[in-house]
């Protein structure tokens, strides 16, 4: 990595690390295209492993707000998403799978703008712990189906219970990616470099993640799902 490329990749993590600390989501949309133009090598592995520091912040400073049932049968589905996702990694092209995701979040966030207010339930929970173990595992973006999920939810219980899916999801994935021998030194040291950012970044956040929530929290998780669709289709 020269040194350009670690002050722009540095940079983008910190932004990314600072919104995802403010609203609960965002990471992967910031950094991924960044790293998949300038070292698409480094995907998903370098992503994953650097939002285990960041979520694992989040959790802990708003462990009080989790969803701990909705996020126990998030993480059953997510373990079962995994392996899919890496048969999916195997076995499509990245454009093919990309415009799978892409057009299948754009139609939820639609479907979620004029939809009635819920909460999560267990099959909800189910589905979407799937969906994302199959999408961040084989690309490094889980946020969507998550974020969707609990938008309806306060600011600290979407921030929280996302991030402790996020982490024993990442956990999973790298586990797993570990034993099919998907993961380099390469990716690791990339990763070791950018830390520092991520964890400026994320505690810069506590000043701005406490006035964030309501109808603006909910905005915000739309726009987020519905540019992260037509990223995955257009890239």
């Amino acid at each position: 990595m020269t040194f350009e490329l670690f002050l722009i990749l540095s940079a983008a993590v910190f932004v990314a690390a600072f919104v995802q600390g403010a609203i609960g989501i965002g990471f992967a949309l910031i950094v991924a295209p960044i790293i998949g133009l300038t070292r698409p090598d480094l995907l998903p592995v370098t992503l994953l492993i650097l939002m285990l520091p960041l979520n694992s912040h989040v959790a802990w400073r708003e462990r009080a707000h989790v969803d701990w049932d909705g996020a126990k049968w998030i993480t059953v589905g997510r373990f079962a998403g995994t392996f899919a996702g890496l048969w999916l990694l195997a076995a499509l092209s990245a454009g093919q799978l990309d415009l799978a995701v892409g057009w299948f979040t754009i139609l939820a966030a639609g479907a979620a703008l004029v939809a009635r207010p819920f909460d999560p339930n267990r099959p909800t929970s189910l589905g979407v712990g799937l969906f994302t173990g199959i999408t961040e595992t084989s690309t490094g973006i889980g946020g969507p189906p998550l974020a969707l999920l609990y938008q309806h939810a306060s600011g600290p219980v979407l921030r929280s219970t996302v991030a402790v899916c996020f982490l024993v999801g990442e956990v999973i994935s790298l586990a797993v990616l570990a034993f099919a021998g998907r993961i380099g030194a390469d990716q690791l040291l990339a990763a070791l470099y950018l830390c520092p950012a991520v964890l400026v970044g994320s505690g810069l956040s506590r000043l701005t993640h406490s006035r964030i929530g309501g109808p603006g929290l909910r905005l915000a998780v739309l726009v987020f799902a519905i540019v992260s669709g037509l990223f995955l289709i257009l890239r």
